[in-house]
């Protein structure tokens, strides 16, 4: 046999050796990984409910709570009830100083906001069981509304989305507390005013649209006057001074229930969605920016109807934006007003908060 024949047998056996082994680590790491898959959900996790026990019906979800871990044979849930003077984050911080895997917010958009802000950067599951009016966050997350199980099902489940963090801060406050979370939309001037001027009681009995009668409270009330300074996505800044404005908003998620705010907001996109209002003629503004807002929900795009005479909506998106109001005037986070600020800033936590969701993110498509 020549030379040329053995090396070719060698570079044969070589590479069939070679395969066989390759085929054997995949096998081994393929196992690997199914063994850990099945590990984690067999795993005995220990779950955190962070209960806003005002809430009607707070006291049946408890219990329904305790029988649905109980049929699936799962370690008993802990529980941690907010108070007057133990919000949302104080309860998610004790419950991870108690050793909880993962944290459930049971309430509404305040309970989840306030729990919310304690879980960012942590990595840890946070599951929301929604309660209340709004469950703005929710819903735009795809959680089950009304169906406490199901909302459970997706709580304890693996399938999670990692979604940003507005952070809003007063800057003119000493306080402590001055630099606040928000899931949703934050805001200064009419949105926080009508929120204000909201009746609890009228809230109770017809849900959300009760805003509207808060909103036509403040239909008639002086503009507000600022300099506003926003850096875009690229880093370049803009501002503009002595500008006057009925409302101004960052956004992190827009849908709010039957219309779009801020369409193109996406909650997972690094950037907040900034948005300008403004209306003159009175009465006939305001009938022009529901045409716009109607206009976007329909269109899906942000930008004003084409028939608007007396009414602005400018919308930009940006990672930081800084205000300074001539005369202070009401900031709200997620619905929660913060009182009066004359200098606020927004920024924004890319992808801060890992929230267990109906359908997890698809996995990024590879590099070509």
């Amino acid at each position: 046999m020549s030379a040329g024949w053995i090396i070719l047998i060698v570079i044969i056996a070589v590479a069939a050796v070679a395969a066989i082994v390759a085929g054997g680590v995949a096998m081994v790491r393929r196992r690997r990984l199914i063994d850990a898959i099945e590990r984690r959900d067999e795993a005995s996790a220990t779950y955190a409910f962070i209960l806003n026990p005002s809430k009607p019906g707070a006291e049946d979800i408890r219990r329904q709570i305790i029988a649905f871990f109980r049929e699936r044979e799962m370690a008993s849930p802990m529980f941690i009830d907010t108070r007057l003077d133990k919000d949302g984050k104080a309860c998610a911080l004790e419950a991870m100083d108690r050793g909880a895997d993962a944290i459930v917010a049971v309430g509404g958009d305040g309970t989840v906001r306030t729990a919310a802000s304690a879980m960012a950067g942590t990595d840890r599951p946070f599951g929301i069981i929604p309660i209340g009016t709004g469950n703005l966050f929710a819903r735009n997350m795809g959680i089950p509304i009304g169906d406490v199980d199901a909302a459970l099902q997706v709580a304890i489940s693996h399938g999670s989305r990692k979604v940003d963090m507005g952070r809003m801060t007063l800057l003119d406050s000493d306080e402590p507390k001055r630099r606040r979370a928000f899931l949703i939309i934050a805001g200064i001037g009419f949105d926080a005013a009508m929120i204000d001027d909201t009746d609890p009681a009228l809230k109770k009995n017809i849900s959300w649209l009760a805003y509207f009668v808060g909103g036509v409270k403040n239909l008639f009330t002086p503009k507000y006057h600022g300099t506003f300074t926003i850096c875009g996505p690229d880093g370049n800044e803009q501002t503009s001074e002595s500008t006057a404005f009925r409302t101004f908003m960052a956004g992190n998620c827009g849908q709010i229930p039957g219309f779009a705010l801020m369409p193109e907001a996406a909650y997972d996109d690094g950037i907040l969605d900034f948005e300008l209002i403004d209306t003159t003629g009175g009465i006939i503004g305001w009938a022009n920016l529901f045409g716009d807002v109607l206009h976007q929900t329909i269109t899906k795009r942000a930008g004003q109807n084409p028939l608007s005479t007396n009414s602005s909506v400018d919308q930009i998106q940006g990672s930081r934006a800084e205000i300074r109001l001539e005369k202070p005037a009401l900031a709200q986070v997620d619905g929660d007003i913060l009182g009066k600020t004359a200098h606020i800033e927004f920024t924004v936590e890319h992808r801060a908060l890992c929230v267990r969701v109906p359908e997890p993110a698809a996995p990024a498509a590879p590099a070509a």
